[in-house]
């Protein structure tokens, strides 16, 4: 559980990683347009990505023949 966990964040960080050190440009308007959103703009965002990434684990789940 513990390598799983740690993979994940790992994984995580280098995909994290990835737009600031290939496009820093491209990444710092990003968050110049991230900052101008309001806190439900951003709340939405933040709800959408925690729903795909449960929905991804659980077809996961599902491929690996557990419910």
């Amino acid at each position: 559980m513990a390598t799983a966990l740690l993979t994940a964040i790992a994984l995580v960080l280098i995909i994290e990683g990835l737009l600031p050190f290939l496009a820093p440009n491209a990444w710092r308007e990003t968050f110049r347009r991230i900052l101008q959103l309001s806190d439900g703009q951003i709340r939405f965002f933040g709800l959408t990505s925690m729903i795909l990434g449960l929905l991804l684990l659980a077809a996961q789940g599902l491929l690996q023949g557990r419910p």
